[in-house]
């Protein structure tokens, strides 16, 4: 017996034929009884009758085979077929132009803004440059396309113009932000990019962004080259963190305790870069008129510091 606040029956039914292994007809009935409104017993019946047949079977289409010398494995991420034809900066600027006018949520602004990121891996800094004068305006809805295209461009001519807008003053702090954190996800960090963002690191009011985003990006170049330790603007950076450190992180005031702690985190960013500082790193954890606090952030300074460091050589034994 169905429940009384049904008030909905449904049936359907459908036969198929089937020859050779292949459905050459189906035909269904639908019915459907609604009572919501009627006495028990009685409502309004719909029935849906379908009829589906087989016309024709078409021969197997037979496709060119492809020469196994001409594929190749790679990722997703960001592949364009790459073109001959070299992109002037008025072109560039004419495609940002667009993107202003392009709805921000459609699929032609998406692939707008995947070509200016493409084009803009072609231009030269001094091209960039010339592109940031003309092209730096806001849209309508306050969007800079240059500002987030240039992250994703990752050339060392891009960085290096990034760097000089920071450097400017002329961006919102937000922006400021975002330029550095992209630093960390470089694929292929240089050592001119280092080189370039070496006087922001020592400048007066360097960000914690400032000091995390350059020591991960030298993290990245040292995990990817053979040697890093004589690359001079590497040596620059580790200098500049020993320098605030000051070979035992001993602290005057609360001002001087946050910068040594951030510095800490920023030795710990940089991994293998940082191994010649584990000496100062022993010295600021076993030093017992640091902070605590001092003491547990320079032994967490380790964490990317190879054992081939002989980490063990420079803690103290016991407590």
């Amino acid at each position: 017996s169905q429940p009384e606040h049904q008030f909905l029956s449904s049936k359907l039914e459908c036969v198929q034929s089937i020859k050779d292994g292949i459905l050459v007809e189906a035909k269904c009935t639908e019915s459907d009884l609604v009572t919501l409104f009627s006495q028990k017993g009685s409502g309004t019946m719909t029935q849906t009758q379908t009829s589906l047949k087989l016309f024709q079977v078409e021969t197997e289409t037979l496709y060119p085979k492809v020469d196994s010398k001409s594929l190749y494995v790679t990722d997703m991420l960001y592949e364009r077929e790459e073109t001959e034809r070299e992109v002037t900066g008025r072109e560039v600027t004419e495609l940002v132009w667009k993107l202003c006018l392009a709805h921000g949520a459609s699929f032609e602004a998406a692939d707008l803004f995947m070509t200016l990121v493409f084009e803009l891996r072609q231009l030269s800094l001094g091209a960039l440059k010339a592109l940031w004068q003309r092209s730096s305006f806001k849209c309508r809805d306050n969007w800079q396309p240059l500002i987030d295209a240039l992250p994703s461009c990752a050339t060392e001519a891009c960085v290096v113009l990034m760097i000089e807008i920071i450097a400017s003053g002329e961006l919102e702090e937000d922006r400021v932000e975002y330029f550095f954190w992209s630093f960390a996800f470089l694929p292929k960090p240089t050592s001119g990019m280092i080189e370039s963002l070496v006087p922001l690191l020592k400048s007066p009011g360097a960000s914690q962004s400032c000091f995390l985003g350059v020591t991960a990006l030298l993290h990245r170049f040292c995990s990817a080259a053979t040697s890093c330790d004589d690359v001079p603007a590497v040596q620059d950076v580790i200098r500049t963190l020993g320098k605030f450190l000051g070979g035992n992180c001993t602290v005057q005031d609360s001002e001087q305790f946050n910068k040594v702690q951030l510095v800490l985190k920023a030795v710990g960013n940089a991994g293998l870069a940082a191994a010649s500082l584990a000496p100062a790193l022993s010295l600021c954890a076993s030093l017992k008129s640091n902070p605590i606090e001092i003491r547990l952030a320079a032994i967490h300074a380790f964490r990317r510091i190879p054992c081939s460091v002989r980490v063990s050589d420079f803690l103290p034994a016991g407590d």
